[in-house]
Formats: C-alpha cells, structure tokens, sequence
C-alpha cells in the first residue's frame, strides 16, 4: 500500500468523518440513554464532555493518522520513539472495531427490516422483541448489511466509500429537518421539549457523568482509530482544529434534532421515553401507527436511520479492512471479501443471542449485545481515549510539540499553547476518574 489512497475533496473527508460520528450513537442510542438518564441535564453534561474531551481527542486521531500515513496498526509503530510499546494499541484497536461491528451491524439490520416493513405496510404486528427473537429475520438482514457495506468498500475510495456517503450524509440531513419540523407541530409537543431542553440538575449523578462521557466517545467513534484511518486520506491544507470541530457540530446537531423527533412524539401520545434500546423501535412504531399518514412518515424516519447507520457501518468497515490490508497486502477485493465473511460470522452472536446464543455476561436481562457494547463502550473507547492523549502529549510517546505541528498544519483553527495543560493533564485525569468509576459502579448483576 505504497500509493496511499485519496479522498477527492475537503467535503467528501468532512462527510465520511461525520458518516461515521453520525450513525446509532446519535439517533439509536443517545436519545434511549436521555430519556433514562433524565432528559435536559444529561444533554448538558453530554455537551460538556464532547468539547472538553471529545474534540482533544479527535484532534489527536486525526493529527496521527495524517502524519503517519497509516491505519492504526501501524501509525503507532511509525510514529512511537524506539523502545516503546505504543504499537500494541493498533492491534487493540482492530479488535475493538470489530466488536463494534459485532453488534453494530445487527442493529442496522434491525433497522433495515423496520424500513422495509412500513415501506411495505406490513406494520400491524410488528414490535421490537418479535424482531430480536427471530432467528431468520436477525441473520436475513445482518447479511443484507454486511454485503451492502463490503461491496461498496470493494471499489476504489472515492468512487465506493466517498460518493455514497456524501449521497447518504446529505439525505440524511433533509429528512432529519422535514421529521422534526413534523414533529414539533404534533399536539403536546411542548411538554417533551420541556423534558429535553430543560435541564433538572437534581437528576445528574455520577451514572449520568459516566454515561455521558462514553456515549461521547461511542458518538465520535474515537479512541480506537476510526478517526485516524480518516486523517490518514487527506492532505495537510486545512488546520485539523477546524476539521474536528466542523464533524463535532454536525455530529452533535444530527443528535439533538433526533431527540427533537422522538421526544415530543412520545409526549404526545403518552408513550414511555425510558424504554432503553426498544425507544426507537418500539415507542417510534407506535407513534407512526396513531398518525395520520404514519405509514410514510415511518418510512421516512426509518429511512433516516438506514442512512445514519449504514454511515457508520461503511466508516468502521473501512477501518477495519484498512488496518487488515496492510497486515497482509491484499487489495480491495480480497480484503473486502474476508473481511465481510469475517464479520458476519463473530455478528451472528449478537443476531441470535435472543434466540439460539443465549449468553446472559451481566444481569439475567442481559445478552451478546450487551457484552460486546461493554467492551466498546465501557472500556475499548475511554482507554484509546486515554492512550491517544499520553501519546500525544508527552516525550515518552510522540510528543506534544510534534502533536501541534502536525495539527496546525494548513489554513483554520489551531491548537494553542494555552490549551497544553488542559490535553496534558485535565483531559487524561478527567477520563482515567470516570472510567474507573464507571467500573466500579457497573451492574455486573
């Protein structure tokens, strides 16, 4: 992989780097884990968490990407000083994203199948636990995701990955703007606004920090390369400040209009909002079923999140068949084919834990979702966070002044001096307490 692929242009890099930031994270799991964690007050602390330790972060996978022109098994390698160990992260890095696919992929099968039945208008019986426990229909359109995101990644960059995720991102954000418009003008409206917007401090505690600060990771889909692939496709002409705070703004905006379609739905038709993962399944089909028009506007909803998580899907797969290329030098093709293959047996766990796999990690409830999400989201995420940040601003990994400069390469915002001690010291300090105390108060039973 001498001739390192290209994207075709500062859009194309911007879309694909917020394609993956936007996906489940933002429509599936953010408003799911608002509405259990109390509403307004954990937007808030949300918010707090993705620029205070987000943005740092991002940054950092971008500057390291780009200056190694590699994917994250061996940016590592090329960057670390001689005698360290830094490397062992990129393989940890590619076992991370492939449990996010692990699961990741089921839900937008999950997804797929509820756009495919209000399309069709076959939504009488349709419910979330039916679905999940429904071997044929979990492993049906589990395949239909994993081929549709490999054969699209089997051509060249800009004419797979970046032409349909530009085409994606766009749809995505009109049909995002039209569903909430709708939203806003249904009766009782005013009431779930006032529970998302308003925030009820009483309500934040330290489940709530912990929650925000891995669903901030989760949503951005850094500390485990995903960014860096990306950083490694573009040119030094803009400053990567700038590129990560435009990704954050359009990430975080697709999240709060999602909460702005679902929440005042569920108000005003009385539905429960701290239903956890069912809410969009669930909750978003019953509301569609008591609407006028529903069958359509069902649609367009689910075909909004097809888009966002197939954004995802397309964004991490990339990644994966990336770092697995240039382990072992196979082209696209070959490496798409594997790859899929590859990712379609570990999925099959997730797709039947309801049904044939059962495998209960935590509490009784509990299931392969659960556990691949814990290794992901509870310790994979914060720990790439916290490895991203000492290798980035410290003599013993890359450094901070070879940080910066790469960085501030090009034309928009900067990384400045001031900011040294808040990604030296306040970023990792703040990551390493809320993880450990994320672990200490886990629901293991």
């Amino acid at each position: 992989m001498h001739d390192r692929e290209r994207l075709g242009s500062r859009l194309g890099f911007i879309m694909l780097s917020a394609g993956c930031a936007i996906g489940c994270g933002n429509v599936w799991k953010f408003p799911w884990m608002c509405g259990q964690f109390g509403g307004g007050g954990f937007v808030v602390v949300y918010i707090l968490c993705l620029v205070l330790l987000g943005l740092p972060v991002m940054v950092m996978e971008f500057a390291t990407g780009r200056a190694a022109q590699a994917s994250p098994v061996r940016l590592f390698q090329k960057l670390e000083k001689p005698g360290t160990k830094w490397g062992i992260w990129g393989y940890a890095s590619l076992l991370g994203n492939i449990a996010l696919m692990s699961f990741y992929c089921v839900v937008t099968g999950w997804i797929i199948y509820y756009f495919y039945r209000f399309a069709t208008g076959q939504t009488g019986d349709l419910g979330f636990v039916p679905m999940i426990t429904n071997p044929g229909v979990n492993v049906t359109f589990l395949l239909i995701t994993v081929v549709a995101a490999f054969a699209i990644l089997s051509f060249n960059l800009q004419n797979g990955l970046e032409r349909v995720t530009k085409v994606m991102m766009c749809a995505l954000l009109v049909l995002l703007l039209v569903l909430a418009v709708h939203s806003l003008r249904l009766p009782g409206a005013k009431a779930g606004l006032s529970f998302y917007l308003v925030p009820d401090f009483s309500k934040i505690n330290g489940e709530v920090v912990v929650g925000a600060m891995n669903q901030a990771f989760f949503t951005l889909s850094v500390g485990m390369g995903s960014m860096a692939i990306f950083g490694s496709y573009i040119g030094k002409e803009r400053s990567l400040m700038g590129e990560a705070s435009h990704v954050i703004v359009l990430d975080t905006f697709v999240a709060l209009i999602a909460g702005l379609i679902m929440f005042p739905a569920c108000f005003s038709y009385n539905l429960e909002v701290t239903q956890g993962p069912s809410l969009l399944f669930d909750t978003m089909a019953a509301v569609f079923n008591n609407m006028a028009g529903g069958r359509w506007w069902g649609t367009l909803f689910f075909l909004f999140m097809v888009f966002a998580a197939m954004s995802t899907v397309l964004a991490v797969c990339e990644n994966i068949l990336a770092m697995v290329r240039e382990l072992t030098g196979w082209n696209r093709r070959k490496g798409s084919l594997v790859c899929g293959v590859g990712v379609f047996l570990l999925a099959l766990t997730t797709a039947l834990g309801y049904s044939v796999f059962h495998f209960h990690p935590f509490h009784a409830d509990s299931a392969w979702l659960d556990f691949w999400d814990f290794i992901v989201s509870t310790n994979i995420l914060p720990i790439g966070s916290l490895v991203y940040v000492l290798f980035c601003c410290n003599p013993f990994g890359w450094g901070w002044d070879n940080f910066v400069a790469e960085a501030n390469q090009g034309k928009g915002l900067k990384v400045k001096s001031w900011m040294k001690p808040l990604f030296r010291y306040f970023v990792p300090v703040v990551i390493l307490f809320i993880y450990i105390y994320g672990l200490a108060t886990f629901k293991w039973r």
